[in-house]
């Protein structure tokens, strides 16, 4: 009986295979010469295009809300003493589906405003990536601190701008991280004063029984945890931070 499936088998793949031959697509990559300006044109386009899909993890993290979100909630966790929870997986999970939360009217008014006409070949790529860097703009305008773009307008050496409208990008992407490290550094720090002080009153406790040699962390860490657990600490936060840039 064996023998005769083995034999079935072997019978079914090889009708399959004269019936049904298999098919492998062959890819090719090959550069020829230009026949025209237009073809030189759709070359840089495409090589355009393919610089943007390779920097946009880049994009991102600097031009979004990510980098508030990933650096307060490091200090969270670095407050709270639990070393790798939530692992790092967790964080930036959370930090980037908060930041496509945040960011959703942005690239909403991008689609509506630019993607979806350029693909209906109403305007052209030139007018589009204009149209698609408003909304972006004007998202890190609203975030941005102004000392941070009298600092880069001052080391740029360029003329001092009349209104917001005449900064250009090289002077409102480096303000808008530096602004939002900045802000990122004050919740942290704010985070950490309950923490801190759950830790002092632990090590005051512990030194005044004469238990030296036990670290203190050990102590406050479930006290911090069970305080953070019923003031519902993550709804605090993120409902907060997600305010913020509003």
């Amino acid at each position: 009986m064996r023998l005769w499936s083995k034999i079935s088998v072997w019978l079914f793949l090889f009708l399959s295979s004269s019936i049904f031959p298999q098919v492998i697509p062959k890819v090719t990559l090959s550069v020829s010469e230009a026949q025209k300006p237009t073809d030189v044109a759709i070359a840089l386009q495409i090589l355009f295009f393919i610089t943007v899909l390779a920097i946009a993890p880049s994009l991102l993290v600097m031009l979004t809300s990510f980098v508030r979100l990933i650096i307060v909630f490091s200090f969270l966790r670095r407050a709270l003493g639990t070393q790798t929870m939530p692992p790092d997986q967790v964080l930036v999970g959370l930090s980037l589906f908060l930041t496509l939360f945040i960011m959703m009217p942005v690239f909403t008014e991008i689609n509506d405003t630019a993607l979806q006409p350029y693909l209906a070949e109403e305007i052209s790529w030139k007018e589009g990536l204009e149209k698609a860097g408003q909304p972006i703009r004007q998202f890190m305008l609203r975030q941005v601190d102004e000392k941070d773009v009298a600092l880069f307008v001052k080391i740029s050496k360029k003329k001092l701008p009349k209104t917001a409208d005449d900064l250009t990008f090289d002077i409102i992407i480096p303000a808008f991280i530096t602004s939002e490290l900045k802000t990122a550094f004050i919740i942290g720090f704010i985070l950490y004063i309950p923490f801190l002080v759950i830790d002092m009153v632990t090590a005051s406790v512990l030194l005044s029984m004469g238990m030296m040699m036990l670290p203190p962390i050990m102590i406050s860490l479930p006290f911090k945890i069970i305080m953070f657990v019923l003031i519902d600490g993550w709804n605090l936060i993120v409902r907060q931070l997600v305010g913020s840039f509003y």
